[in-house]
């Protein structure tokens, strides 16, 4: 099951890759951008609870996908931008088994305990 889900996550980070081939927009980019969504942790700061919503915020890939959808339809460049890099480092992320954060601790996601 894990590989299956692994191969799921894989398929949507090469989704949200095929986005950003199709925007008119430089691969510096997306090398600049694709780490920026982990600026959710700054919740972490605060206390656990807090850190856990915002680290969440910006890592759900419904969000990401909401956004992508908004931004085709009001024709939003920016957000578009937005939408396909928090799908993709959500996505990779999931790759790598770090999932959806849980309040009671940074380590324990909704993929496994780290």
């Amino acid at each position: 099951m894990k590989n299956l889900i692994k191969l799921e996550d894989t398929a949507f980070f090469l989704l949200s890759l095929y986005f950003f081939l199709q925007l008119d927009i430089s691969w510096w980019w997306y090398a600049a951008f694709i780490l920026v969504p982990d600026i959710g942790m700054i919740g972490y700061a605060m206390n656990k609870s807090i850190g856990a919503v915002t680290y969440n915020i910006f890592h759900h890939r419904g969000i990401a996908v909401l956004l992508l959808l908004i931004s085709w339809y009001s024709h939003v460049f920016w957000l578009e931008v937005v939408a396909v890099i928090l799908l993709s480092h959500g996505s990779l992320d999931r790759i790598f088994d770090y999932g959806l954060k849980y309040k009671d601790d940074f380590k324990h996601t909704h993929m496994q305990e780290l």
